[in-house]
């Protein structure tokens, strides 16, 4: 199991940045594939980026193609997500998940281990 901690949620204007960090701890976090999820209140969490273990690869939701990043560093067994040009929408609880199968291409599903999340509020 891998143990999940997310950081650098906040309140930020519309149009503005946010970088968030999800620290990894426990068993070996450099072959899994690692997402990020949020959900807003009232509605179901979603899909919103995925790396692949060696970040070769990154997928992301359709409504933050273009303004956000995944990103991660297995020596500091941390992934990131930097988010630009943030929207009221973007407004959530943003999540930190692994998945453990062993050098798998990430979907928007099947995740395994799960941060308690950051908030992300955007004013407008």
């Amino acid at each position: 199991q891998v143990q999940l901690l997310e950081s650098g949620g906040g309140l930020v204007q519309a149009g503005g940045s946010l970088r968030l960090s999800c620290a990894a701890s426990g068993r070996i976090f450099s072959n899994n594939a690692m997402g990020w999820f949020r959900q807003a209140p009232g509605k179901e969490r979603e899909f919103v980026a995925a790396i692949t273990w060696n970040g070769g690869n990154t997928y992301y939701a359709d409504s933050v193609k273009g303004r956000f990043t995944i990103s991660r560093d297995n020596d500091k067994n941390a992934v990131y997500l930097q988010m630009n040009s943030l929207k009221p929408e973007d407004t959530a609880v943003y999540y930190c998940a692994a998945d453990r199968r062993y050098r798998v291409v990430p979907g928007t599903s099947g995740y395994d281990d799960w941060g308690r999340g950051t908030q992300v509020t955007v004013s407008s």
